[in-house]
């Protein structure tokens, strides 16, 4: 609404600073002032119409369509319309508005005068936007061009820090006590994760068995992490099949259930993760316990889940259900991917 204000104001503007040029310069001397206010002002009706005839139909649908000759003649059309209809609008003024003797009103010559005038300043200003909007585009193309070319020259280099960071993970490895079995599994789950992440997912669609074995990496993780009075459970029996789902789709609401995981020594705390398909719809449900004082939507920025909301806007338009519920001990997400057949 504040641009379409604008635009208003800017081109309300134009038109009058082209008025008021035309008022002074071209005035002529034997004319009173209000005569030529009245002159210019019929002439800015008939430019400013033909200008925007042509701005916004004969442009975008014929030129820069290609399609030059219907340009041309629709053109044209206009200028004869504008011109003609001046006609009789400058009869009428100079009879009743300016009360002069129109017996020897000329007919021909205000449709000559009319028809260049028009012409000129139509052709002056569309022209001059034409040339405008060309430099406008040209700057925002070459600006795109950079930004293309500058991540380019990013992904280029970040190709050198995945192989110097599973270097490193090896490394590592090497270094571990081999009698450090649980450190050791868990250094080559988490190189598996970020060879997965890295060289896997650069896909719009992945195999949901490989993503469900990311998952499974990831809670194995964290479960080497939290207390182990966390019963964390996970059940992707009842999925089969070759189908194929967007990556990391499900994996910030598994982030954020480990992340806000109650520690409560007065009743059980717990993750449930379900996945399940039937009937053409896959099922993802994530279950976790909370302490009461911790609110998921004050204590975190929500970026995490905003952005898989958005991915999935995205991905899967109007073939999604997203159901968040909170309570004052529990956390639950639902997420349905609709006839999500393979």
């Amino acid at each position: 609404m504040f641009l379409r204000s604008n635009k208003l104001i800017y081109h309300l503007g134009f038109w009058l600073l082209a008025y008021l040029f035309w008022i002074f310069i071209f005035r002529n001397g034997t004319l009173v002032f209000t005569h030529a206010l009245t002159i210019q002002f019929c002439y800015l009706i008939f430019i400013a119409g033909n200008y925007y005839y042509n701005s916004l139909f004969t442009v975008p649908a014929l030129l820069n369509r290609k399609k030059y000759l219907a340009f041309g003649l629709c053109f044209l059309a206009g200028i004869l319309a504008g011109a003609m209809a001046r006609v009789p609008v400058s009869f009428l003024v100079n009879k009743y508005l300016f009360r002069v003797d129109v017996s020897q009103f000329n007919f021909v010559k205000v449709f000559s005068d009319s028809f260049v005038n028009i012409l000129f300043w139509v052709v002056l200003i569309l022209v001059t936007k034409l040339i405008t909007e060309k430099i406008s585009s040209q700057r925002y193309i070459e600006q795109i061009e950079k930004e293309n070319s500058d991540n380019e020259l990013n992904f280029l280099r970040a190709q050198f820090n995945p192989h110097f960071l599973f270097n490193s993970i090896n490394s590592i490895y090497a270094h571990i006590d081999k009698t450090n079995k649980p450190a050791r599994e868990m250094l080559l789950v988490f190189s598996e994760m970020l060879r997965y992440q890295l060289y896997e997912c650069n896909v719009e669609q992945i195999e949901l068995d490989r993503e469900i074995n990311y998952m499974r990496n990831y809670i194995s993780l964290q479960k080497g992490r939290i207390d182990e009075r966390i019963n964390v459970s996970f059940c992707a029996n009842e999925v089969s099949g070759n189908m194929k789902v967007a990556p990391l789709i499900f994996i910030n609401f598994i982030e954020n259930a480990f992340k806000y995981v109650g520690f409560n020594e007065s009743r059980e705390n717990s993750i449930d993760i379900r996945l399940k398909f039937a009937d053409g719809n896959l099922y993802f449900r994530i279950f976790n316990t909370k302490d009461s004082f911790i609110n998921h939507s004050e204590k975190s920025s929500g970026l995490g889940i905003a952005n898989t909301r958005r991915r999935l806007e995205l991905l899967y338009p109007e073939k999604h259900i997203l159901k968040i519920t909170e309570t004052e001990n529990e956390y639950t997400v639902e997420l349905t991917l609709l006839k999500l057949w393979f």
